[in-house]
């Protein structure tokens, strides 16, 4: 009897780079296409070898022994020439981090860019996303957002980047790690208002997944009190600034942060107002409201 035909899009292209998109949490969603390549790509390069084998298991999916590589962000740079060699000669990779879309706070911008370089082709093998999964649920609006990805560990530098996204109109989405939930949603209050909508979704497709909808304060409030809003892998979706910033007051804005950085309320506001020439009343109020705390 004749051999069936290789439907495998793998099979057929080689060469090719290939980015798939993983489970985030439920088996059940990951694709028929990107099955087909993680088995079939010559050679698949994970973020965490071990768990991405326990996923192949958990899928029945069977590789040769070595044709499980790692790469994550300490060894990217110093494998990238080997695997574009790899792909020249016209083998197929696959990449996947441990869980979601390959490259969306995790490794594998480097690789990209030089296989694209090289004229190697490049393809998605789109799928789950955790970004993507809270904003949809969210209950904020979807049409324009901004992914900001992890927000920086230390409080200082955490709030210097809430605050230079107090003005912006877009819907925000950040990831957050369990333990930082409870700082990070106060830092929110502070720097962009305790009445910003906002939602934290928990274990997304698990089976503890959860949704807290309401305001930065609130959900604040309530990190306080509900342990298992701190458990899981965590996105933080928050509401755009809902007035619009002319150019003159993002740049009084800018100043403001500076000299807050160094400086009392008063002292920044006195500051602003000699530079900008407003009244300086007015920038005090605007520094309270950029989140600084009143003087004691």
């Amino acid at each position: 009897m004749a051999n069936e035909p290789d439907d495998s899009i793998v099979r057929r292209r080689a060469g090719v780079l290939f980015l798939v998109a993983t489970p985030i949490g439920n088996l059940g969603d990951l694709g028929a296409r990107a099955r087909d390549t993680l088995r079939d790509a010559s050679l698949l390069l994970a973020e965490d070898t071990r768990h991405t084998s326990q996923l192949l298991h958990a899928c029945g999916i069977a590789r040769a022994a070595g044709s499980v590589e790692s790469l994550h962000e300490h060894n990217e740079r110093a494998r990238v020439e080997r695997v574009v060699e790899r792909l020249r000669e016209g083998a197929s990779v696959a990449l996947v981090s441990d869980a979601g879309t390959p490259l969306v706070s995790d490794p594998g911008a480097a690789l990209v860019r030089a296989a694209i370089d090289a004229g190697v082709e490049v393809v998605a093998v789109p799928g789950p996303c955790a970004a993507i999964a809270a904003l949809c649920v969210a209950g904020l609006p979807t049409d324009r957002f901004t992914f900001e990805g992890f927000l920086p560990s230390k409080r200082n530098a955490r709030l210097e980047a809430l605050r230079s996204l107090a003005s912006e109109p877009r819907t925000l989405v950040f990831y957050e790690a369990p333990h930082r939930l409870q700082e990070s949603l106060a830092d929110m209050v502070q720097a962009l208002g305790a009445a910003r909508p906002a939602a934290v979704a928990r274990e997304i497709t698990k089976r503890f997944e959860s949704v807290y909808r309401g305001t930065v304060a609130t959900l604040a409030e309530q990190s306080l009190r509900d342990p298992d809003m701190s458990r899981g892998e965590i996105v933080i979706v928050v509401g755009g600034a809902t007035e619009q910033v002319a150019p003159e007051d993002a740049e009084v804005d800018q100043l403001l942060r500076a000299l807050l950085a160094e400086l009392p309320v008063s002292q920044a506001a006195k500051v602003a107002a000699r530079v900008s020439g407003r009244p300086r009343k007015q920038l005090y109020d605007r520094a309270l409201a950029l989140g600084s705390a009143p003087e004691s």
